[in-house]
């Protein structure tokens, strides 16, 4: 076998995998437009929410498409087409903007770019695990974490430039963010290739269920209790964390005009505020990827679920009763340091209950917690904001505390015990 280390090049495939997700994870800036967005086309927050639900929907059917069918496509193709298909969701969302058009938009930023999201975020952690199978959680949790910050990117540098350069002009912005994800997608999903035939670790590391006896299928994995447990501990947390992601600046906003009406009656000001919001929280989104995986290789998987779940029952709780901005800022943080987490530690979770042959099939179908919860947290908070517009948090913060408090318990069920066949029922 060839020692790894004699591949120097394979950092740059990780440093592109990183690159790709970066660019990807410019969707969790979607708050930054979602309030220009109503102020100029006049939608509600509901409809413009279903833009950022259908493109996180989108992303995780086309993850689990991604991940049976990376083998047979492979990495370079994969990513290219993700990346291709996002810049291109975000032209087709330019002429919806142009056109007034709703369902343009839907058509899209959500079942487009979300198709290019589930392709393109799927390929990297399968891609670059193979590369470095003696840094796996290190390098993984690097890639994962390019994601988390792909919106601070977003927020801070790319949407600022073009919504100052084009005036404010939403129709030019989305067809340049377009461009500018193209440019960047295309070369780094090119580098994404796999390790050549007997690329192989100096001590390799074994992980998941035994080898011995039938090898375990993927159908046999996904239809397992233990997979749905996981899946819903997921989905709760990923809803709860995600109806923040894009509604974390207006919500912020408000409380910034109700602390301080005078200071904060320019709308540029408080646009500016929420941008540095999303910003911060997206650092914290990333390094939670890192935070939370580190701490599962200490505690176990299934017990750093518990803690980063159930942490966040008492922050939805007293997120009711906080009128503070600045307690009401890093309390979000938290909340993004534990979305972020639950990504960061499901790629080893998954890997060592399902092991690594199915890792990528159990991975990419594991997402699809990621469609639902990106519908179900940002339509809760788009339709109490519009049902309920003088008091919107309280009803927010209680559903999100319901549905930590269900992943919860689901959590409370799991165990971190390779999943076999024969004991599935008692897994």
């Amino acid at each position: 076998m060839t020692d790894a280390r004699s591949y120097p090049n394979r950092w740059r495939i990780a440093i592109f995998g990183t690159l790709l997700q970066v660019c990807l994870g410019t969707v969790y800036a979607w708050s930054f437009f979602q309030k220009p967005l109503v102020s100029t086309y006049g939608w509600s927050n509901s409809q413009v929410a279903w833009t950022f639900s259908t493109a996180i929907c989108c992303l995780g059917l086309a993850a689990a498409w991604g991940g049976m069918n990376l083998s047979k496509i492979g990495p370079r193709k994969l990513a290219m087409a993700g990346g291709v298909l996002f810049g291109i969701g975000y032209l087709v969302a330019a002429l919806a903007l142009s056109l007034q058009n709703l369902v343009v938009l839907y058509i899209g930023y959500g079942f487009i770019g979300g198709a290019g999201l589930g392709l393109g975020y799927v390929t990297p952690v399968a891609t670059v695990a193979k590369w470095f199978p003696d840094k796996k959680g290190l390098v993984t949790g690097m890639v994962v974490m390019g994601f988390g910050f792909g919106a601070l990117v977003m927020s801070k540098l790319i949407a600022p430039i073009l919504m100052t350069r084009f005036d404010h002009n939403l129709v030019q912005v989305f067809f340049w963010i377009g461009i500018v994800m193209l440019v960047l997608t295309l070369p780094a999903g090119f580098n994404l290739i796999n390790p050549p035939n007997g690329f192989s670790p100096t001590k390799p590391t074994v992980s998941g269920p035994s080898t011995d006896g039938p090898a375990l299928t993927g159908r046999q994995c996904v239809l397992s209790g233990k997979f749905f447990m996981m899946w819903m501990v997921l989905t709760c947390n990923v809803s709860a964390g995600i109806m923040f992601i894009g509604f974390q600046s207006p919500m912020l906003q408000a409380l910034l005009k109700g602390a301080n009406a005078a200071k904060y009656a320019d709308p540029a000001a408080l646009a500016a505020a929420g941008a540095t919001l999303i910003a911060i929280s997206s650092v914290f989104n990333g390094v939670g990827r890192f935070f939370w995986g580190s701490l599962s290789d200490k505690v176990g998987r299934t017990n750093a679920f518990r803690l980063l779940v159930g942490s966040q029952i008492a922050i939805f709780i007293a997120l009711i009763y906080i009128k503070s901005p600045w307690i009401f800022g890093a309390l979000v943080c938290y909340v993004l340091l534990c979305y972020g987490g639950g990504f960061g530690a499901m790629p080893a979770f998954v890997l060592d209950v399902f092991g690594p042959v199915q890792m990528p099939v159990v991975y990419g179908v594991i997402l699809t917690g990621w469609s639902a919860g990106g519908i179900i947290g940002p339509q809760l908070a788009a339709v109490i904001r519009d049902r309920f517009p003088a008091n919107p948090g309280v009803y927010t913060y209680a559903c999100g505390a319901i549905l930590l408090a269900i992943g919860f318990a689901f959590s409370l069920a799991l165990s971190d015990k390779p999943f076999a066949p024969r004991a599935a029922a008692q897994n």
